[in-house]
């Protein structure tokens, strides 16, 4: 049984161990499942920091996190511990999202139900700057933003391996 507070209690264990790692503590989500909680803890590279978070690294962050987790056993119970990244399939509603994806191609959906798509070249707590295919750009004001996603882009994936 999850008791209330549960994910700010882990929250709280886990943000020194993840800051130690040099990353960002994302989110935090404690769930039932059963007799068990799930803990779900996603991690991300900072904001400045260019490229993917590997695997080896997921994978020692998440000992260390398991580690602290046992030694505070903030949960009161037993827990199935999953760590992970955000992924392409994360939402950008913040600032810090839209700089993680510079360089990425995002479609982004604005109050008005319109949208804007083009690849992300800057963003601040004023705006996103999209570079469209014709080379031109767009400021759009971050108040207008609902929320933005990547695209995911195969043929510049391969363009870049080959």
């Amino acid at each position: 049984m999850v008791t209330p507070g549960a994910a700010e209690r882990v929250r709280q264990v886990v943000a020194p161990v993840v800051t130690a790692a040099d990353l960002f503590l994302e989110d935090v989500v404690v769930s039932p499942a059963g007799r068990l909680s799930v803990v779900r803890v996603v991690v991300d590279l900072p904001e400045h920091v260019p490229g993917g978070l590997g695997l080896d690294r997921l994978a020692t962050v998440s000992r260390a996190v398991s580690a602290a987790l046992d030694a505070a056993d903030p949960i009161g119970g037993a827990y199935t511990l999953e760590v992970s990244s955000p992924g392409t399939s994360r939402p950008l509603t913040e600032v810090r999202h839209f700089r993680r994806a510079l360089g990425r191609r995002v479609s982004i959906t604005l109050r008005d139900g319109s949208s804007q798509v083009g690849r992300v070249v800057a963003a601040d707590e004023t705006q996103v700057v999209l570079q469209g295919d014709d080379g031109a750009e767009l400021a759009v004001p971050m108040a207008d933003v609902v929320r933005g996603r990547v695209e995911v882009e195969l043929k510049r994936d391969e363009e870049e391996e080959g």
